[in-house]
């Protein structure tokens, strides 16, 4: 597999729009952070980590609206790829839908979320928009 990260958003991309509840991952600690800032931002319900195999798997439980049944994301969208990589600083940080978004950064402090990044004051490479 060339590039993990967006197999890791088309999985959850996928399993939204199909209405599942829970989307099986194998697990990286990349990911495992990124699925943090999902819950952490309120994009998804919960998540669990299982240790089985070298590897293991990321459970993460989708959040939908009560109503609609939409997602509680509109778009997750693949930034720096391995052919091109999407590096910002504190000055040229993207605001990801005027403010209402959040851009997944990838800084020397951890991986962290725009707002996380210009509080911290780095930079990093540009992971994906969530909006």
């Amino acid at each position: 597999m060339t590039d993990p990260i967006a197999d890791f958003l088309t999985r959850v991309r996928n399993a939204a729009k199909a209405g599942h509840k829970v989307v099986e991952i194998p697990a990286s600690k990349l990911k495992i952070e990124m699925t943090k800032i999902l819950v952490d931002q309120g994009y998804a319900l919960s998540y669990k980590v299982a240790e089985d195999g070298p590897q293991g798997t990321i459970k993460i439980a989708l959040k939908y609206d009560a109503l609609t049944k939409q997602p509680a994301f509109r778009g997750l969208h693949r930034v720096s790829k391995p052919g091109l990589r999407q590096y910002t600083n504190v000055e040229t940080m993207p605001r990801v839908k005027n403010g209402l978004g959040v851009a997944i950064v990838s800084t020397s402090k951890g991986v962290m979320t725009d707002k996380q990044a210009r509080a911290n004051n780095v930079g990093g490479e540009v992971l994906c928009y969530v909006y």
